[in-house]
């Protein structure tokens, strides 16, 4: 039998982290490489992706993406396995937006850009990295960065709230046709996590009264999110498959 650090170790693997620019795809990507993966770092912001890349330096590679793009995707997939000589076997599918205003005055511009990062990107993104792995004869682990406004209703956030159940949706779908590859795809659905974006936000009567309504009385850190990646992108979690993995504090399950 495998010891605990055997079956979180990512040796060997390949791993895309998409929105590796921003707060929480930067720290997926450095515990996925602290766990001994190759580690494709993949966003619109180059630069945020290079100093990434420094910072991690061996096992680490930038490469330039947008998720709504097919073209890109394929390129940035390209641009993976010539750095590693491998297949991304690891995907994260972390890049996402939101808009924040009532619902009857979101345009159609808020609705079309929340979907396309949210709901198309990682469609495109999952399925072009699967088909790869098919073609390889090798199996894998495709993780949606979903989250509980998939699951229950948040204010002001319509058309996230639909893109991120449709991926947890999507995610079920996958796991189901791509189970017999030996691919498996899970959704981790966070609460309310703490970035440099929303900081000011939680600090504010209204963010503290959000604050109350989680029952852990407290908000989320990233690091809150690394063992559940783990077990998610790991062999640990071999017997997973289809997956909504909530890591919230118990927000979701609060009647209030």
């Amino acid at each position: 039998m495998s010891d605990a650090a055997d079956l979180f170790s990512l040796g060997g693997s390949t791993a895309l982290v998409t929105g590796a620019s921003g707060a929480l795809g930067a720290h997926f990507a450095r515990v996925l490489h602290a766990a001994g993966a190759r580690v494709v770092l993949a966003a619109r912001r180059v630069e945020a992706l290079q100093a990434l890349a420094a910072e991690l330096g061996e096992r680490a590679a930038a490469v330039p993406l947008d998720v709504t793009e097919a073209t890109a995707v394929a390129r940035a997939f390209d641009a993976a396995e010539a750095a590693f000589g491998a297949p991304c076997d690891v995907i994260v599918n972390n890049a996402g937006i939101a808009v924040t205003r009532p619902l009857l005055q979101q345009t159609e511009a808020d609705w079309d850009g929340v979907l396309d990062v949210n709901l198309r990107g990682p469609f495109l993104v999952a399925t072009e990295g699967a088909r790869r792995l098919v073609a390889a004869k090798r199996g894998g682990s495709i993780i949606n960065i979903a989250s509980i406004g998939g699951l229950r209703i948040l204010p002001g956030v319509a058309a996230y709230t639909a893109s991120k159940a449709g991926l947890v949706q999507l995610t079920k779908q996958m796991a189901v046709e791509l189970a017999r590859h030996g691919i498996r795809v899970n959704a981790l659905c966070p609460g309310y996590v703490q970035t440099p974006i929303n900081t000011e936000f939680f600090a504010s009567d209204a963010g503290q009264a959000v604050v109350k309504r989680v029952p852990q009385r407290r908000l989320g850190q990233p690091e809150d999110l690394t063992g559940p990646l783990l077990l998610l992108a790991s062999p640990a979690g071999a017997h997973m498959t289809g997956a909504a993995l909530v890591v919230d504090g118990g927000h979701s399950v609060n009647p209030l």
